[in-house]
């Protein structure tokens, strides 16, 4: 029987919490290794400065690192595991942190992360264990953080604004009576006028993006003609969330439509590496995302990309122009003939092909090209399920487009860190 009110005396120090072993401290090895003063620039207290103490940055990219190599996604569970973890204690090491400290630094370091991504994988590039001549790209749509009932149209969003500005008024007006706010704390009082401000600047947000909605909805209109297909889409009515403005509902792999994001990432076939990493609310990937993609590939690793693999999603006449004109090959297959007395005859030359074409078709068509087009489904597909599996990268819990990026280079970083830590320490 467990006898839980039996004193016992333990000797212990935070260094035996975890064996030696242990993948926690390959990640704290690293992190040291690492160059993390971007993360450290907005701190103000310094060495002969008076000023707050404040966590180390080293700790908390540490934190997070570690986190989303253990699927940990939320900011509220990091802190918890760091109190009741043996493993996140010992990264902690008596150093005490909250939520929102943590929630701030995942989002607020964009620039600093994204440097610290290519600081990774340049140095997996120069050790030899990435090369980036063959990359696969593949996109994941991820849930986001607003609500699947938020998004109203153009009329009732004026409405509501107007009435968040009445209502910031009747709070300032409120808190300047001196019987009412006596009743209040200062905490209260500046919570009240941060939430009303808040909800006008979300819905300031959200009317904000109408008119770049509407040059799309025209766009693809005019596109598809003045037909049923083209009416329809003219016919259709904008709507924007009002949790988060520049989410967009998109088709998920279910079949149904959520607010979701569209989180690339570029992979070396060689190794499986995350070497890019970008987000859009752009639903279609045959939007243009190839070709920015391969250029921060190359930036990335100073190196250049010299074949370029994507599912038939991506298939644009313009993006194998622009690669042929690169000297980029470019690994896509055809979409399916709409007649039936073509299908399988997609790649034959046809009358007026330009040469980037011809080129395209005579790759896809060898056998050569077909045995590497095969690296994309076992390279990028087996990326995406181990992110959405173990690190974290199923709904996102933080709104707008720049937070979402930083959580997904986070679980890009965990992804490499816990592949190729070992190849990055001495």
């Amino acid at each position: 029987m467990p006898e839980r009110r039996q004193v016992a005396m333990v000797v212990q120090c935070p260094e035996d919490l975890v064996p030696a072993q242990h993948p926690v401290r390959m990640v704290m090895a690293l992190v040291e290794r690492l160059d993390v003063s971007r993360f450290a620039e907005a701190i103000q207290a310094r060495e002969g400065v008076a000023g707050r103490d404040a966590t180390d940055p080293r700790l908390l990219v540490a934190l997070w690192l570690y986190g989303c190599i253990r699927g940990i996604g939320s900011a509220r569970e990091l802190a918890r595991r760091c109190e009741e973890s043996a493993a996140f204690r010992w990264l902690c090491g008596g150093v005490t942190v909250n939520h929102r400290l943590l929630s701030d630094f995942r989002g607020d370091h964009g620039a600093a992360l994204d440097e610290l991504f290519t600081q990774v994988m340049a140095s997996l590039v120069d050790k030899e264990v990435v090369s980036v001549s063959r990359v696969s790209q593949d996109g994941v749509r991820v849930r986001v953080s607003a609500g699947a009932g938020s998004f109203r149209r153009e009329e009732r969003l004026q409405k509501l604004l107007a009435e968040s500005k009445q209502h910031v008024e009747e709070l300032r007006r409120q808190l300047e009576n001196p019987e009412y706010s006596a009743t209040l704390s200062s905490q209260q009082r500046a919570a009240r006028q941060r939430a009303a401000k808040e909800k006008q600047q979300r819905l300031e947000q959200a009317i904000a993006q109408l008119p770049e909605l509407k040059r799309k909805q025209a766009e693809a209109a005019e596109k598809a003609g003045g037909g049923k297909r083209g009416q329809k889409i003219r016919d259709t009515e904008l709507r924007v969330s009002t949790s988060d403005a520049e989410a967009r509902r998109m088709k998920m792999p279910n079949g149904g439509f959520n607010p979701a994001c569209n989180v690339q990432l570029a992979s070396d076939t060689k190794s499986r590496a995350i070497v890019g990493v970008e987000v859009s609310y752009e639903g279609s990937d045959s939007s243009g995302l190839s070709g920015p993609m391969r250029e921060q590939v190359e930036q990335r690793s100073g190196r250049a990309v010299e074949q370029h693999l994507l599912d038939g999603g991506y298939l644009r006449l313009v993006d194998i122009e622009q690669a042929h004109e690169q000297g980029v090959e470019l690994f896509v297959p055809p979409k399916p003939a709409r007649h039936r007395h073509r299908r399988g005859r997609e790649l034959e030359p046809k009358p007026g092909d330009r040469e980037a074409v011809l080129a395209w078709k005579q790759r896809m068509a060898s056998a050569e090209g077909k045995e590497i087009y095969r690296q994309r489904a076992a390279t990028s597909e087996t990326v995406n399920a181990d992110l959405r599996s173990y690190r974290g990268l199923m709904q996102l819990t933080v709104r707008g487009l720049s937070k979402i990026k930083c959580a997904a280079l986070w679980c890009a970083l965990a992804y490499n860190v816990m592949h190729f830590g070992a190849a990055l320490l001495p």
